[in-house]
């Protein structure tokens, strides 16, 4: 008599392995990569963040004729609010940054993955594919003062800007980014050296990306803290020239540049060697 032969029974720890492929798929390890990477940049620069902004909103008459620095501001800050008044905003900048990182290289992995099948991007594919002067106590007092002074439409203040800004600087980091990497040949250096590669790629895209990209975040600046005085961009764009001329449009332009290249360079350098343990090419 010929028995039917019984399926191999699975053991615990087989069940844990396939629970464990089903869950983290490759587009979810991604966003789990750049959720953390985006976590470890935006408490390291945070300062900076905040020092652009104050930079952005001087008021021409508030020194006189004297220009204000980083420098100067920065110790400014530590005297008049203690070293933590340099992380002011973080809940706000960590709800922004940490979940759209994360989603940024979620969805980056998965359109690569997806439109280009294995072969590197070239220039144009990386730019599609990429493409505190309130004291609030807290971000819910934020929301909630700026809905009852300006209803839903306040909170989208400087919406328009902020794509122009963010949009084209995903790309052209991207595109920087990775034009810059074909060139060194990674299969050939040592493994100790390709994250100070990678890091050194990212400081250089970030550089030309935020320069770029500058004016727009200068007109969001002012559209978000004025959003009665600047209804549209035109308005913003002719008052920032009026008061402060070409110059303007660039205040504030050496913290950002630090911290947007820092940021961006730190973020993928994280997320290329999380990604690399993980045995997913990024």
């Amino acid at each position: 008599m010929i028995q039917k032969s019984r399926p191999a029974l699975l053991q615990p720890q087989d069940v844990g392995d396939r629970m464990e492929t089903l869950m983290l798929h490759p587009a979810i390890k991604a966003f789990l990569c750049g959720s953390i990477s985006g976590t470890c940049s935006t408490l390291l620069f945070q300062p900076l963040d905040l020092l652009k902004t104050r930079l952005q909103t001087l008021q021409p008459s508030a020194h006189g004729s004297r220009r204000v620095g980083m420098l100067t501001l920065l110790l400014q800050v530590v005297r008049t609010e203690s070293l933590l008044g340099l992380w002011k905003g973080m809940s706000p900048s960590i709800v922004r940054c940490v979940p759209g990182v994360g989603i940024y290289f979620g969805t980056l992995y998965s359109l690569k993955q997806y439109f280009l099948r294995g072969h590197p991007p070239t220039a144009m594919e990386s730019v599609m594919l990429g493409s505190g002067r309130y004291g609030y106590e807290s971000v819910y007092a934020a929301l909630r003062s700026i809905y009852r002074s300006e209803g839903h439409r306040g909170l989208f203040s400087g919406l328009t800007a902020t794509l122009l800004r963010d949009a084209p600087f995903s790309g052209i980091y991207l595109m920087f980014y990775n034009q810059t990497k074909t060139i060194v040949p990674h299969d050939q250096l040592d493994a100790a050296l390709i994250p100070v590669v990678n890091f050194s790629c990212g400081i250089f895209a970030g550089i030309l990306a935020s320069l770029v990209t500058q004016p727009a975040d200068v007109i969001k600046t002012h559209m978000q803290l004025s959003p009665v005085k600047f209804r549209w961009i035109g308005q913003a764009v002719t008052v920032i020239f009026k008061d402060h001329g070409l110059r303007g449009f660039f205040r504030g332009g050496v913290p950002r540049v630090l911290r947007r290249t820092l940021m961006a360079a730190m973020a993928w350098t994280v997320y290329e060697e999380m990604m690399a343990k993980m045995g997913l090419k990024s």
